[in-house]
């Protein structure tokens, strides 16, 4: 079992921008929130023809809700939020999750 936040990217006003700040000034933010063991992100594609719900989808992981905790409430996370005002022009919704494999 880990922890995850979950983060839901709205489509952005101009997507070419949003990837190239995305990349290269949010992803080291975001990867420097202590107790982060895994961070993956990937755009979205619906499997029909419909519009996705959003655009891009982040994971941040940590090892346990002790650690996700810790994590939301550090430094590095608050700049990384202070961050999203500067790129994410679709909007974002956040959630946390306990995940559970399966195997």
């Amino acid at each position: 079992m880990t922890f995850r936040i979950a983060v839901c990217y709205g489509k952005p006003e101009n997507p070419a921008a949003f990837d190239e700040y995305y990349t290269s000034v949010h992803i080291p933010l975001a990867r420097a929130v202590p107790g982060l063991t895994e961070f993956t992100w990937g755009k979205v594609t619906s499997v029909d023809d419909s519009e996705p719900p959003c655009y891009m989808v982040a994971s941040l992981y940590f090892t346990d809700e002790q650690a996700l905790k810790a994590g939301m409430s550090s430094p590095e996370m608050l700049a990384a939020g202070k961050d999203l005002r500067n790129f994410a022009t679709g909007g974002v919704t956040m959630f946390t999750q306990e995940e559970h494999s399966v195997r």
